[in-house]
């Protein structure tokens, strides 16, 4: 997989047999930031896998940039936390002009609260032409601290 490190922010290739987009062959993705053994290609697997997390507290962005135009339809999140209760936010845009402006797709903020509440499922029916660029801005904690942004996993379809 194609990536780089990134400064914060305030034709295509679908995987076999499942209709999602095969992001890894389609798009190189920018993080601002990644945990060792927390790559981001692992949130964009289909195999069970722990996702991406970020290497340092505080707000993170991961935006892919496609190779060729997209047509989206689906955006699949999946988020967890196992040990911190806090409220997170996510921010997710998109571009038809690889990312030299950006329109909101949604903004939303829910609550973890381990042990009872630790997984956020966020499916998100869109009819997008032409992206060429997505981003997904994810705030780990609205009150701030030490919380890490996490990504289990991002689906595209």
């Amino acid at each position: 997989m194609r990536k780089r490190l990134i400064s914060p922010t305030q034709g295509t290739v679908r995987s076999r047999g499942e209709g999602w987009l095969d992001v890894e062959r389609a798009a190189m993705v920018e993080i601002t930031s990644e945990e060792k053994d927390y790559p981001v290609e692992s949130a964009f697997t289909s195999e069970e896998t722990h996702g991406w997390r970020a290497a340092e507290p505080g707000s993170q962005t991961i935006r892919l940039i496609f190779d060729q135009p997209q047509r989206l339809k689906l955006i699949s999140l999946v988020f967890e936390e196992k040990e911190v209760s806090r409220t997170q936010e996510l921010v997710l845009r998109w571009s038809s002009d690889t990312g030299t402006s950006f329109r909101e797709i949604v903004r939303q903020q829910w609550n973890f609260s381990p042990p009872k509440t630790v997984t956020e499922i966020e499916d998100f029916q869109v009819e997008l032409s032409n992206v060429t660029a997505l981003e997904l801005i994810i705030v780990p904690n609205i009150s701030g601290g030490t919380a890490r942004a996490s990504l289990k996993s991002l689906r595209l379809s």
